[in-house]
């Protein structure tokens, strides 16, 4: 079992309650199920609370005050336990030993890069389909948001005992694959020296100059002067698969590597729609029907006209939803509704997408269509990932001349590297805007929270060397094997206590799908690491190394190679490589 401090310190409380009903000071068979240890709202009160006799007051037919007060002798009479103090309405505040805290360093550093994997997703298997951009082009820096994002919380669900299936889902089944085409075959022309126009709607940016030509090696000139009929198809098919090729480059630039690249177009003419749809009629969510105008005013071309529809308000949406327009041709929800139903028939236990912003109306039909062909079995949360603002010198970032109108996910990682895109993509929760400036995530001061860890973890590194200069050698087994019994300085402890989170933080992140917590808890770490650091140049007993003194050194150099530990797995977890020196 992995170890997780909050986890055991209940197991405390819960057997001191069953103590209790043993001593007849409770009524036997109380539910424990909602007893909670947690830190508590200000640091000041304590180092865990718990709301033990809140809960069991009214089932037990007693006054919280009363519960709390015998739990609080018999949560005392515990080693680990130096206080637990009675406050406010019955919550009770405890105050662990120092050698509580020494203990967990120790820890650390025996488990090294286990410490804080959870098996809390107890091998359940979970799709996470993110990026998902159109095979048209490069990957622009929205897409890199949503790629950051979708990567670093597969991996998050991986360290916290998820079986992880990562997922690109390729959007070739619609139009822009033919306006793809029709500009690739311009590019082609233009190899051949014709002169041609790039009409609005057509994409102009140079990425499919070398494509045009690439075309040109492949059939020579067996499409010149050729009506679509001829070319389109296989023009399509090759474009698709040279952006492709782009877009597996672009994503290899951030270290992101698919398990599953999934085709849209394999889903048409080949019976994968119907066999979806036809799940939803058997379980009589399917008809023909006449909807509503949309609320508002009515659009002049709207008319009323009879679809196929599929009775998504039965699975929590606000209106039912067309699968296949008047003329009979699939809406784009169709192909959507079968993509998931393939995912839900592969066995996945949960199921994520990562969508861009523009997707929000999105959420309740996907998530009703989900519902209803797992039978309510397979959740399906959608994450959305707002805009990225790009500044640099003060100025909105301007555009790369080789996409034509967008920023791309190369020139990003051009600028700064693919560890600060990584890190600075997930400063914010995926649903708040994010300012991206150049100028600020490469500065080397406190306000830019990639310098700030990474110069934690690297003064950890250095520290080590230091030691091994000095003729003490700082190997893990040598540390585990310290008395950290002096480690008790307020200072020292702080550091210890929020490294001691770090299992607890690793499940709650994982449970909300929200890896943007492992950011802030490393900038938090990296703070009170970088304060023990500067009083040590005040105080010589702070100081990790003790000169002449290689117990004491190797002691205090227990500390800042269990924050090292923790700061390279949550690092690892957002993809960021950890800084052994800072240049």
């Amino acid at each position: 079992m992995h170890m997780n401090l909050f986890s055991e310190i209940r197991s405390l409380v819960v057997d001191a309650l069953a103590a209790m009903e043993a001593a007849g000071e409770l009524p036997s068979g109380l539910d424990t199920a909602n007893v909670t240890v947690e830190p508590p709202r200000d640091a000041l009160h304590g180092d865990m609370a718990t709301n033990a006799a809140m809960v069991l007051a009214k089932p037990a037919g007693a006054k919280p005050r009363d519960i709390a007060e015998t739990l609080a002798r018999r949560l005392a009479e515990d080693p680990r336990i130096e206080t637990a103090e009675v406050a406010g309405p019955g919550f009770i505040n405890l105050r662990l030993a120092a050698t509580v805290w020494q203990g967990i360093v120790s820890r650390i550093i025996g488990e090294g890069a286990a410490f804080g994997r959870s098996d809390m997703g107890a091998g359940q298997k979970v799709n996470v389909e993110y990026v998902s951009a159109n095979p048209t082009g490069p990957l622009h820096v929205g897409h890199t948001r949503g790629a950051v994002f979708g990567d670093a919380l597969a991996s998050l669900l991986d360290y916290a005992g998820h079986d992880v299936t990562r997922e690109y889902y390729i959007n070739d089944g619609g139009a822009q694959v033919d306006v793809l085409a029709r500009s690739v075959y311009l590019r082609y022309l233009e190899a051949h020296g014709k002169e041609v126009e790039f009409a609005d709607g057509t994409y102009p940016g140079d990425y499919l100059i070398a494509v045009g030509e690439a075309l040109k090696e492949k059939v020579g000139d067996a499409y010149l002067g050729q009506g679509e009929e001829v070319w389109l198809s296989d023009v399509r098919d090759f474009a698709t698969a040279k952006m492709m090729e782009l877009i597996r480059e672009d994503l290899a630039l951030l270290g992101v590597r698919m398990d599953v690249f999934f085709s849209e177009k394999s889903l048409y003419g080949t019976g994968r729609i119907e066999a979806a749809l036809a799940d939803l009629e058997a379980k009589g969510l399917i008809y023909e029907g006449v909807l509503e105008p949309p609320k508002g005013k009515t659009p002049e071309d709207w008319e009323p006209r009879e679809q196929t529809l599929f009775k998504s308000t039965e699975h929590g949406d606000d209106v039912d939803r067309p699968v296949k327009k008047s003329d009979g041709a699939w809406t784009y929800f169709a192909p959507d509704i079968a993509y998931h139903y393939d995912k839900v028939t592969r066995g996945f236990d949960q199921l994520i997408d990562v969508f861009g912003a523009d997707h929000g109306g999105y959420v309740k039909r996907m998530k009703a269509a989900v519902s209803a062909l797992s039978g309510g079995r397979v959740p399906l949360d959608i994450k959305l990932t707002q805009l990225v603002k790009l500044f640099k010198n003060g100025e909105p970032f301007k555009m790369s001349k080789r996409a034509g109108t967008f920023i791309t996910l190369r020139d990003v990682v051009d600028e700064v590297g693919a560890d600060v895109t990584r890190f600075v993509m997930l400063t914010r929760k995926n649903d708040a805007p994010l300012d991206f400036d150049f100028d600020k995530v490469m500065e080397q001061s406190r306000e830019n929270p990639v310098f700030y860890v990474q110069y934690a973890h690297a003064r950890v590194a250095s520290v080590l060397r230091k030691a091994a200069e000095a003729g003490i050698e700082p190997s893990d087994a040598a540390l585990q094997g310290a008395d950290l019994s002096g480690l008790t300085h307020e200072a020292e402890l702080t550091l210890a206590k929020k490294l001691a989170e770090w299992p607890r933080l690793v499940e709650i992140a994982a449970r909300t799908h929200e890896p943007h917590r492992i950011a802030f808890y490393l900038n938090e770490l990296a703070s009170d690491f970088h304060a023990l650091w500067n009083r040590g140049n005040e105080e010589t007993q702070l100081r990790f190394l003790q000169e002449g003194d290689a117990a004491a050194t190797l002691a205090k150099i227990a500390l800042p190679r269990a924050t090292a530990v923790v700061i390279s797995a949550g690092l690892g977890i957002l993809g960021v490589t950890p800084a052994q020196e800072m240049r």
